[in-house]
């Protein structure tokens, strides 16, 4: 991509424009926000670094750039994390300069920044990128700064100090000291007070002279004053003043490393000066508008759509899927609005919208429509519309139209409280693959962290790693490890449900080495935080496998970890405890048996959480009747075999010891968040008579004088797949539930 570069003059924004050329990109341009009145060093300003601001204009020579430049007109009026268009605020003067660059550079198409830490800088880059149709580039976030210290200096990035303002640091002594010489001491600082060692904290700001980017000319500085902010005795602040410098000329030019071709830049001279001018408190957005809506030319049938919700008052799912003919599909677009659109409105008759929502599953009939249903999916969940920040999603093709469903299907997971707590990074980096979009990477609630379905995507180019499904599937778990870290977790230590899709894609002979690289990589990186005393004692995570017709990016696998991270660390117990031996009643006649257990998958906080999984093999299935099923037969045509009495027995086996394990536990079904019964296609049983042996499964449970509401909807979500298991090489049940309840 083509790249307008924001500099401060700083060592972060110069290595960030390096790191950008390292990974293929191309900076065309630089983009400079200055104080109005020259004299003024240093504003009193979140977001942008203004010290050394006289010499920025000589960075459009030593670089061959032309420099666009704005002097900041707004101040600090939006002060909540995440940012919305506020006339008047420093950020618009952002917005009002990128806008420029991009009507005099129409073919630039991404932003750097050297954002490295602060969330406050990176979501406010990230809004005006998403307001222009520019995708943010950060590869300096979330980076070790020591590391990253000294990659800059081993870089050739010569940069000397121009404000200094914390504990250890003197005036008299460190202003004006080149990077490489200070570096031994900002270590020392770090071990004696810790101070971040690039300043993110604002205990220093740096001034780059020279550095491999400036082709044509590097930085003499000639004479400069020290000004005194502050002379607090512990840690006072000052600046350096530039008083007078001047360019040495490098003998050798060339060309600007990773340039390319340069014609589509309509400018005559790339190294002059543009000033941007305009109002900041009257801002009227240039940005891409959305397409034009359809939802007043849906006309499908309202009975058609169908729903689900779980009982759950305060953290329940809803569900809506299309039933139809495949003979009369209306397409992704059509259908996915129909579906989103009912969605909202069942949304509002509890109160709430989708700022309510945690987590989102897009299910979609066909991968290849993916952009499709993604342009759709926007215009209903919107920045706008999610105030506490946007839900976690995943999304998969699973075969919806061989079941007699439609092109989309939608799992919301809703709270009625605002207590969740979003990431979502927008900027692409070299820390996890970024979200370019209205869906975050994790959402926290409760202590539960609902985490987006990670691919094994290289986060600084976005582009799926090769070397096949181990390949993948280690990046996959790299990146979900990245993610957790940010909420003081691991997926080794903390995750108590892994759902891992596959790929159909994938021969049967390699399903061992998914579980194989699972395990392993969870092994090796568990000892490390055992040490740092994250959680008491890690929580044994359970596992569910599901094979899909396809995932995006013609991934083979994608990871969905569910973590749980609790805020009182010390007081939560997060071991795994032995059922209780007190049975409930019998149900249906069925009576406890010791391969029942084998049936069952559980990870259970106590007094808090309970995560299951029952699987339904084609070997506990004959035991319900006299069928008949040869193990070459295990995976196809279930219903040759299978009476409809033997499925009905099969679905009251399945809720019995769901509802078994959940009361022996201390829960019960008013503390189910969701319920999913995965099915294979092979089954060759319509959705209908499941859905019908399911829910009579519960009538007759309710009236069993339990903990059930026999409710007109249903509490469970029929999930159609090519096949399911608690094993990567097994992946051939007769059914799958997938169980969360928690308590308060």
């Amino acid at each position: 991509m083509k790249v307008v570069a924001l500099v401060s003059g700083g060592k972060d924004s110069c290595y960030a424009m390096m790191k950008c050329i390292q990974y293929g990109h191309q900076v065309v341009a630089l983009a400079n926000l200055m104080p109005v009145d020259d004299s003024v060093d240093e504003l009193d300003s979140y977001m942008y670094q203004t010290v050394g601001h006289q010499i920025i204009v000589s960075y459009a020579e030593c670089m061959g750039l032309p420099l666009f430049r704005r002097r900041i007109q707004g101040s600090t009026r939006h002060e909540k994390l995440s940012y919305t268009t506020t006339p008047g605020d420093e950020v618009e003067d952002m917005f009002i300069l990128l806008n420029e660059v991009k009507k005099q550079i129409p073919s630039v198409g991404a932003v750097s920044s050297g954002a490295i830490a602060s969330d406050y800088q990176r979501l406010r880059v990230e809004s005006v990128c998403s307001r222009l149709g520019l995708v943010s580039l950060a590869y300096l976030w979330k980076q070790d700064q020591s590391l990253l210290l000294q990659e800059m200096i081993t870089s050739g990035i010569l940069a000397i100090t121009v404000k200094v303002a914390a504990m250890g640091l003197d005036p008299a002594k460190h202003l004006g000291k080149d990077l490489a010489s200070l570096s031994p001491y900002l270590h020392k600082l770090k071990g004696l007070y810790g101070i971040n060692v690039c300043g993110e904290g604002g205990e220093y700001e740096t001034l780059t002279l020279d550095c491999p980017l400036f082709v044509n000319a590097r930085i003499m500085l000639d004479d400069s004053q020290v000004i005194l902010h502050s002379s607090d005795s512990i840690a006072p602040a000052a600046v350096l003043h530039t008083l007078a410098f001047h360019l040495e000329h490098k003998k050798l030019h060339c060309s600007l490393p990773g340039s390319g071709e340069t014609q589509e830049i309509c400018l005559e001279n790339k190294g002059s000066v543009f000033e941007v001018e305009g109002d900041s408190s009257q801002v009227c957005d240039a940005a891409v508008q959305s397409a034009v809506e359809v939802l007043d030319s849906i006309t499908i049938a309202e009975n058609k759509l169908h729903i689900s919700r779980t009982q759950k008052g305060d953290t329940f799912s809803i569900c809506c899927w299309l039933e139809h003919s495949s003979k009369s599909s209306a397409g992704v677009q059509e259908e996915l609005t129909a579906v989103l659109r009912k969605m909202e409105l069942k949304l509002a008759e509890y109160g709430f919208g989708w700022e309510n929502v945690l987590y989102i599953h897009l299910y979609i009939a066909d991968m290849k429509e993916f952009a499709t249903a993604n342009e759709t999916y926007v215009r209903f969940i919107k920045q706008e519309k999610c105030r506490f920040g946007v839900p976690s999603r995943s999304t998969i093709e699973l075969p919806l139209l061989e079941v007699g469903l439609g092109n989309a299907y939608v799992e919301v997971l809703v709270a009625n409280d605002h207590t969740k707590r979003v990431l979502h990074v927008q900027s692409i980096s070299s820390w996890a693959p970024s979200c370019i979009g209205p869906y975050s990477q994790a959402t926290l609630h409760k202590n539960i962290l609902h985490m987006a379905g990670q691919l094994g995507l290289d986060p600084p180019t976005m582009i799926l790693c090769e070397g096949g499904v181990t390949a993948e599937l280690e990046k996959a778990l790299e990146n979900s490890e990245a993610v957790a870290k940010c909420f003081n977790g691991s997926i080794s230590t903390s995750t108590i449900v892994f759902v891992v899709y596959c790929s159909a894609r994938i021969p049967s002979s390699e399903r061992h080495q998914i579980q194989d690289k699972l395990d392993v990589f969870l092994k090796q990186i568990r000892p490390s935080h055992f040490n740092k005393s994250s959680i008491s004692e890690a929580v044994d995570p359970i596992f569910l496998y599901i094979l899909a017709p396809d995932l995006p990016k013609r991934a083979l696998v994608e990871v969905k970890p569910i973590l749980f991270i609790p805020e009182d660390i010390e007081e939560t117990d997060g071991t795994v405890k032995s059922p209780s031996c007190i049975r409930g009643p019998s149900c249906w006649g069925f009576q406890h048996e010791s391969w029942h257990d084998q049936c069952i998958k559980k990870c259970v906080v106590p007094g808090e959480l309970c995560t299951l999984i029952l699987c339904v093999t084609s070997e506990v299935a004959m035991k319900f009747g006299s069928a008949t099923l040869g193990a070459e037969n295990s995976r196809r045509d279930y219903d040759n075999y299978f009476t409809e009495e033997q499925f009905r027995e099969i679905s009251r086996f399945c809720i019995y010891l769901l509802d078994k394990v959940i009361t022996e536990n201390g829960f019960s079904w008013e503390d189910i968040m969701y319920l999913r019964l995965y099915f294979p296609t092979s089954l060759h049983v319509p959705l209908e008579t499941l859905s019908l042996l399911f829910t009579n499964a519960f009538t007759e449970l309710a009236a069993m004088d339990r903990t059930l509401k026999n409710d007109h909807e249903s509490i469970f979500n029929l999930v159609p797949v090519v096949g399911s298991g608690n094993s990567a090489t097994s992946m051939d049940d007769i059914f799958t539930c997938e169980l969360m309840a928690r308590r308060l």
